[in-house]
């Protein structure tokens, strides 16, 4: 099945400005049938949209095999977001194809640069991967959050590993949540806690002892 998939976070009118232009371009491609996914009002900054969830859900059940949108901005407007999506969407067989940058995933220059993307988003997982990590031994080292705040006994136990893992791989914050069955704020919390929180060199070293 093929889809397009149209996102705007201003009005209804621009909305139906790109389904009418991806209408057309469908049409063009020789499409006869396809589904549309549509979120409208949803900033692109987040990377969970009722639509767009509902279109990766698909693609991952096999149901969906190209995907088209009228520019890249419609994806994510985070470039980290954007090769995280687009890796998941091309490791699910969907290809993307976007009318403004001129994108088709689908001819042998596209499966190049599909191969591309694939290789720059796990480098992002991996660093995604290597900052929690580097949050978790700080918080362990120092006892306290990112806040500096000395961490009690937390509202719910989270497995961060298992979150890095999910995260690292693309998948939303709806999704980690559905999968550790634990609420969508505490797995943010808990990430807001240790991503982005690198050891310093302070207590990356031991303390030396002034000589007497």
């Amino acid at each position: 099945m093929k889809a397009i998939y149209v996102r705007t976070s201003v009005s209804d009118a621009d909305g139906a400005a790109q389904l009418h232009q991806l209408r057309h371009a469908a049409k063009a491609r020789g499409w006869t049938d396809w589904k549309e996914y549509v979120d409208i009002g949803v900033s692109g900054a987040k990377a969970s949209r009722p639509a767009l969830d509902e279109l990766r859900g698909a693609v991952r059940r096999g149901e969906v095999t190209e995907a088209m949108t009228t520019e890249l901005s419609r994806w994510a407007r985070d470039l980290r977001h954007l090769l995280l999506l687009l890796d998941e969407l091309a490791a699910g067989s969907c290809a993307v194809i976007v009318l403004r940058e001129g994108i088709d995933l689908t001819t042998p220059t596209g499966k190049l640069m599909t191969a591309i993307f694939g290789a720059l988003a796990e480098f992002e997982r991996s660093l995604i991967r290597q900052r929690i990590t580097a949050g978790i031994s700080k918080v362990k080292a120092t006892g306290k959050s990112r806040s500096g705040r000395p961490l009690g006994r937390p509202r719910r136990a989270v497995d961060l590993a298992r979150l890095a893992e999910l995260r690292g791989q693309g998948l939303s914050w709806r999704e980690c949540a559905v999968s550790m069955k634990v609420p969508r704020r505490t797995l943010e919390r808990a990430f807001a806690m240790v991503a982005q929180n690198p050891p310093s060199k302070s207590t990356a070293r031991s303390p030396r002892k002034r000589a007497a």
